[in-house]
C-alpha cells in the first residue's frame, strides 16, 4: 500500500521506535520520572536515528500498576511527575515536609508541599496557567478530583462499596463532599497540573528533536475508575454498581477457558446518542500528550466477547456487534485525522480487518510469532504492507532473547533459515529483520537493543505479582549502541 498523501501524517515516512514505559526510566525512587532522564533518553533516541518513543498508558495505576487498569482515562499518573522539576520551578522548596491531608506517602507529602510552595511564590502568569488548565480539562478533572479525594477518605475502597448517597452520586451528598474535601481535591488538581506541564514540556523536546511520542489507550475502562463512576450510564452495570457483563476473549490455543478480564463493557447504544462524545472527549486528551496512539484490542471495536458477570470464567460469552464503523468516522469529523494504530492481535475476522484498512489504521506484525510454520505466516516479514508496525516483541512477550532460548529445535532451526544464518548473536538478527520489514514503523523494546533475557520483561500475561517494575540503567547500555542502532535506521530508510 502507498504512503499516505498527507505529508504531515506520522505514517508518511518510514521510522524506526523504541518501547519503554517511563516508569522504566532510571533514578532514584521506586519509578521513572518526567525529569532528566527522560530527556536523556529523547537525547538517546535521537543520536541513534530513532524516531519514535512508544510508551504504555500514562494513567494512575491500582496497586498492582498495571498500566491497563487505570483510575482515569484522561489523568496522569502522579508518581510520574519530577520532584526536581518542582524544585527548578521553585514550587518545591524543602523536602520531607508533612502536610495536612497527604497521609504518610513520602511522595505525597511532597506534592503537597509542592502546592503549598506554588501558593505562595507562584506568578501571575503560573496562577493564570493552573486556572486555565482547569478549565479547559473541566469535563474530566472535575469528577476525577473528587474520586480520587472520596476514595481516599474512603480508605481506597472503590466506589461501588461506598455508601448510597456517594456511590449513586446523590447531588446534595457530592456537594457536601466537595466542601469537606476542598483541600484534597485542590491537590489532585494541582497534581494534575504539573504532570501535564512536564509531559508538554517533554513532548517539546522531543518534538524538537525529531522523536514523536507514541501512546496507548485500552479499549475497556477499570471497574474502579472515576469514569464508571461519574458516567453510569455508558457502562454496563445496574442501579446499584454492579456489573452485569464484563470483559474478555473467548477460549483459544492459549486458555482452555478463555480470559476474563473483568472490566465493565460499554451501552454503546447509549454512548451513540450522544454523539460518542465521551469518546472524543478520552481522544482529544490523549492526542494532546501524544503524535500518535496505539488503540488496545482493535477487535473490539467491530466485535466483543461479552461475559455474564456471574460467570467464573470466560467460557460462557458471546460475540456482540460493536459501533466501530460509526464511532472511527465520529472521531475522524471531529479530529480530520486518526494517528492511530490497530492492535490486531488475536481472533482477527475480514470484518475486523476491513474496519481498520477503512480508517488508514496500521495493523502490528510481531516477528516473535512468525516460525514454526509455513511460508503464509503473516507476520513473517515477506507478507507485511506498508500500513503496518513491526514489532521484534511488545510488553506483553517475554524479551527476544528469553523467548529465542525457550523455543523448541523446529521452530529455532526455521526461524536461523529464514534470517539467513546470521553470524550476529540474538536478538540483533531480528532487530535487523524488523528494521528491514517494509512496515513504515519498526518498534523494537528497550530490553531486546540491551540484548537482555527474559528476568527483564514487563508483563507475564496471566501473571498478578511483579509486572510493571522493569528499570534499566544507563550502565546497560554499550558505548557502541547508538551508532549500531543508526547504521541499521539508515541501511534500512528509517
Amino acid at each position: 500500500m502507498s504512503p499516505p498523501l498527507n505529508p504531515n501524517s506520522p505514517f508518511a515516512k518510514r521510522r524506526a521506535g523504541i518501547l519503554l514505559h517511563p516508569t522504566s526510566l532510571p533514578g532514584d525512587g521506586d519509578g521513572g520520572e518526567l525529569g532528566a532522564e527522560a530527556f536523556r533518553f529523547v537525547d538517546f533516541l535521537a543520536s541513534a536515528g530513532i524516531g519514535v518513543w512508544q510508551m504504555l498508558p500514562l494513567g494512575p495505576t491500582h496497586a498492582d500498576r498495571s498500566p491497563y487498569q487505570c483510575t482515569s482515562v484522561n489523568a496522569g499518573n502522579p508518581r510520574l511527575i519530577s520532584l526536581q522539576r518542582l524544585v527548578e520551578w521553585g514550587w518545591l522548596v524543602a523536602r520531607g515536609v508533612a502536610t495536612t491531608g497527604c497521609g504518610n506517602d513520602w511522595r505525597c507529602n511532597q506534592l503537597c508541599a509542592a502546592y503549598a510552595g506554588f501558593q505562595s511564590v507562584a506568578s501571575p502568569a503560573e496562577r493564570a496557567e493552573f486556572a486555565d488548565f482547569r478549565a479547559t480539562h473541566a469535563a474530566w478533572l472535575d469528577d476525577f478530583a473528587l474520586y480520587e479525594a472520596l476514595r481516599a477518605d474512603q480508605q481506597g475502597r472503590g466506589w461501588f462499596d461506598w455508601s448510597p448517597p456517594l456511590r449513586d452520586r446523590d447531588p446534595q451528598s457530592l456537594a457536601e463532599a466537595r466542601r469537606r474535601l476542598a483541600v484534597p481535591i485542590e491537590q489532585v488538581c494541582f497534581n494534575q497540573f504539573a504532570f501535564f506541564r512536564q509531559w508538554h514540556d517533554l513532548r517539546r523536546y522531543a518534538n524538537e528533536n525529531g522523536v514523536l511520542l507514541f501512546g496507548d489507550v485500552p479499549i475497556f475502562v477499570a471497574y474502579d475508575s472515576a469514569e464508571v463512576w461519574a458516567h453510569r450510564e455508558y457502562f454496563r452495570v445496574d442501579a446499584a454498581g454492579r456489573l452485569e457483563v464484563v470483559a474478555g476473549v473467548p477460549p483459544d490455543y492459549f486458555s482452555a477457558t478463555g480470559q476474563r478480564w473483568g472490566n465493565p463493557h460499554y451501552r454503546w447504544e447509549r454512548i451513540e446518542q450522544d454523539g460518542f462524545r465521551w469518546w472524543i472527549e478520552r481522544m482529544r486528551t490523549q492526542r494532546e500528550l501524544f503524535d500518535l496512539i496505539r488503540i488496545d484490542h482493535f477487535r473490539g471495536f467491530e466485535a466483543y466477547w461479552e461475559i455474564p458477570a456471574s460467570a467464573e470464567t470466560a467460557i460462557d460469552g458471546h460475540w456482540v456487534k460493536a459501533p466501530g464503523q460509526r464511532l472511527f468516522q465520529a472521531l475522524l469529523d471531529s479530529f480530520h485525522d486518526l494517528p492511530l494504530v490497530a492492535e490486531d492481535l488475536g481472533i482477527i475476522t475480514p470484518e475486523v480487518d476491513a474496519l481498520r484498512i477503512g480508517f488508514g489504521l496500521p495493523g502490528m506484525k510481531i516477528l516473535q510469532f512468525s516460525f514454526g510454520g509455513d511460508a503464509h505466516n503473516p507476520y513473517l516479514p515477506h507478507n507485511h504492507e506498508y500500513l503496518s508496525v513491526a514489532y521484534t516483541g511488545t510488553h506483553d512477550n517475554d524479551t527476544t532473547l528469553g523467548w529465542y532460548a525457550g523455543l523448541d529445535e523446529s521452530v529455532r532451526a526455521h526461524a536461523h533459515e529464514y534470517l539467513g544464518y546470521s553470524t550476529e548473536a540474538m536478538p540483533w538478527p531480528l532487530i535487523r529483520a524488523t528494521f528491514a520489514s517494509v512496515a513504515v514503523l519498526a518498534v523494537i523494546p528497550l530490553q531486546d537493543a540491551l540484548a537482555l533475557g527474559s528476568e527483564h520483561r514487563m508483563n507475564t500475561p496471566g501473571v498478578t505479582e511483579g509486572n510493571w517494575r522493569w528499570r534499566f540503567a544507563w550502565e546497560q547500555l554499550p558505548d557502541d549502541l547508538a551508532e549500531r542502532l543508526r547504521q541499521l535506521v539508515e541501511l534500512y530508510g528509517r
